[in-house]
């Protein structure tokens, strides 16, 4: 009877139960095949999922009480949980023709983030500059070509034009952590501060970048990829700013902050486990 009772005198957290495992069952049953029947151009199964997680999300959105940190950790649970359902946008690429169209989406923000680096030496120590240009001088090069590889891969999308672009990307991605650490051993901390704030702009994209690319690899394509990859992310984690990254992938796709900061560190140990 307590079961029962609990039911009706905690309706909220009894419909997230309850949610939560439609939503489970759903992956489970689409990861066996099984449909239950189309709906429109998708399945019965993948409808009811969706259909419950838009419910969670908007359990998720209900006010709390600021002062409250039962409520505070309520929500930031919830974000959690969503941000876990729903795949990741820079990891959800169901072709490589959208991976590709996401890749030149992103390419304003990058242009943006390599300008900024390009322009940064100005506000660093005399003794500093030079060291940050050097780091930092084949960050445009690499990421105009990665742009010119997707626009190629978008408009005629073929195996040796997205091995040309698992080959960039890793490229790009190994000049911007061989970039962090080197800003990371300037002494002069005001220099120091630019330096890093400026490169961990281009990495956050570059990271999603990466991402995207990955999610349209073969595993040995990506196996190809992380031994290529050769400073790892773990060398260069401790100068990444998840804050200012998730800020970035929230803009880029329109989501809340909190369900992007999820997903950043998602995409953190799926490259991780990938070798990367």
């Amino acid at each position: 009877m307590n079961s029962f009772s609990n039911i009706w005198n905690h309706p909220k957290t009894s419909v997230t139960g309850l949610l939560i495992a439609l939503v489970t069952v759903g992956g489970v049953l689409s990861q066996q095949g099984v449909t239950l029947g189309n709906a429109g151009s998708g399945t019965i199964v993948t409808l009811v999922s969706a259909v419950a997680t838009a419910l969670l999300g908007l359990l998720a959105r209900d006010p709390v009480e600021a002062s409250s940190p039962v409520g505070s950790a309520a929500k930031l649970g919830a974000w959690a949980l969503i941000a876990l359902l729903l795949p990741l946008p820079f990891l959800g690429g169901c072709s490589g023709s959208t991976v590709a169209q996401d890749i030149v989406n992103w390419t304003p923000s990058l242009e943006s983030a390599v300008a900024t680096v390009d322009s940064i030496a100005a506000l660093l120590a005399p003794e500093d500059a030079p060291v940050f240009t050097a780091a930092t001088i084949g960050f445009d090069a690499a990421s105009n070509l990665l742009d010119t590889q997707a626009k190629a891969y978008l408009a005629n999308p073929s195996a040796s034009l997205l091995a040309q672009l698992q080959t960039q990307i890793v490229v790009l991605q190994q000049q911007v952590n061989a970039a962090l650490l080197q800003s990371a051993k300037i002494v002069n901390p005001a220099s120091q501060q630019h330096a890093l704030a400026a490169v961990q702009a281009v990495a956050t994209i570059v990271t999603a970048l990466l991402a995207l690319v990955q999610s349209v690899s073969s595993k040995a394509a990506v196996a190809q990829m992380a031994a290529a990859s050769t400073i790892k992310l773990a060398s260069v984690r401790p100068y990444i700013n998840r804050n200012h990254a998730a800020e970035v992938v929230a803009a880029h796709y329109g989501e809340p902050v909190e369900v992007a900061r999820m997903q950043v560190a998602q995409a953190e140990v799926s490259e991780a486990q990938a070798g990367f």
